[in-house]
């Protein structure tokens, strides 16, 4: 049995969305409904394709030095922000000695990639066969080897060391939308057995990047047209438009948020990931089985559910009629719909948000008009899924702390 004191809260919240930054404005849309997806998109500059670019953001309110900004690429400034952002809504922000015990795990993507040599062998490609070696020649003539140093994917766990003074355990993850779900899914069970007290977890995603719509256009999972409704009459998805956003967690043991009389959002009752085929009903099956392992057996008016659909065609249309069927009296809320999906932070990003709707006082409104059923009263409780777009499936239960 779980000792109680090593049960799993969240206490810092870092949020940056398309729709700007930090807790208040999140919350404040979450309450009101007053924000509409085409308010916070572009569908212009990335044109046929509809990305949620990255706000107005002032750096130096959490990387003083110009010198850390500088060497830093936009999503690893952006993960730098977010976490400094959940470290001071937490109060450890200035606390040397819990910081210095902290474990980290970040979920990262590969880092922002040559596009110049990139466009050049998509071009040069479109005027010969033998693209083997096309590639192998433009791989040891064209890419400069000091671009790698700045592409690690740990560099953002480095640069939020140096600059945050996070010194204890690292870990960085990668692997798309399961690197997130992992992240959370190893920060809770730390906590849990334990092993760890505190813990700073999170992702970060910049949507504006030629080479990403490159790569998903290459799979045909990308909405064209303009904006289109989330949600289509047959239920399913019209493809993704991607979100950036930058999110990180402070989790901790019940009992150690408790000693230092931290604002607590929610309790993580449980977090599981899970990969597998997906072929003959066996990706609801595993989803079946991650909810009943989360605790999330059953929902409720009183429950929220945040589903984190890619957007993805057929894919989310499955992820949301098991949910329906799943939790058919749940309310459902499409956080996709009104962000953007962010691969790697996409998962921490719904538990960011189910943790700011279990904080509240007032039912979190819609963010698919026309498909999320209104809520009666506030949440008590939420259920966070997402589904990577090629891989990889994460459930989480929160609730209200009694």
């Amino acid at each position: 049995m779980t000792n109680p004191d090593n049960a799993v809260v969240v206490t810092g919240i870092g949020l940056v969305t398309a729709l700007g930054v930090g807790s208040d404005v999140h919350r404040a849309a979450l309450t009101s409904g007053s924000v509409s997806p085409r308010d916070i998109s572009d569908s212009e500059n990335f044109a046929p394709y509809t990305v949620f670019p990255l706000p107005e953001i002032d750096w130096s309110q959490q990387i003083p030095r110009r010198g850390d900004q500088r060497q830093m690429e936009n999503w690893q400034r952006l993960g730098v922000f977010a976490a400094g952002m959940a470290l001071d809504d937490a109060g450890f922000k200035d606390d040397l000695e819990a910081c210095a015990t902290m474990d980290m795990i970040v979920a990262a993507g590969g880092g922002e990639r040559d596009i110049a040599v990139d466009t050049l062998i998509v071009e040069e490609s479109r005027k010969r066969n033998d693209r083997d070696v096309l590639l192998n020649e433009k791989l040891t003539t064209e890419l400069r080897p000091t671009l790698f140093l700045a592409q690690l994917s740990n560099l953002l766990a480095g640069n939020i060391s140096i600059v945050h003074k996070v010194t204890g355990s690292s870990r960085t993850l990668m692997g798309e939308e399961g690197a997130g779900i992992s992240a959370i899914e190893t920060a809770h069970a730390r906590i849990t057995a334990g092993q760890s007290t505190h813990c700073l977890v999170g992702g970060a995603f910049v949507a504006e990047r030629y080479d990403m719509i490159l790569l998903l256009e290459a799979i045909q999972g990308l909405a064209k047209g303009g904006l289109e409704p989330f949600w289509d009459q047959n239920g399913d998805a019209a493809g993704m438009n991607l979100g950036t956003a930058g999110a990180f967690l402070v989790l901790e043991s019940r009992a150690h948020a408790e000693a230092r009389g931290a604002h607590i959002y929610a309790s993580l009752d449980g977090a599981l990931g899970d990969r597998g085929s997906r072929d003959e009903g066996k990706l609801e099956q595993r989803l079946s089985r991650l909810c009943d392992e989360t605790g999330a057996a059953a929902g409720s008016p009183e429950t929220l559910v945040f589903c984190g659909a890619s957007g993805f065609p057929g894919l989310s249309g499955r992820e949301r009629a098991f949910l329906q069927t799943r939790y058919p009296d749940a309310p459902l809320r499409s956080y996709g719909a009104l962000f953007g999906h962010s691969l790697e932070a996409q998962f921490i990003t719904g538990l960011a948000l189910a943790s700011l709707a279990l904080d509240e006082s007032s039912p979190i409104k819609p963010m698919a008009p026309g498909v999320d059923a209104e809520m009666p009263e506030a949440a008590k409780s939420a259920i966070v899924t997402t589904i990577g777009h090629a891989r990889g499936e994460g459930v989480a239960r929160l609730s209200k702390l009694s």
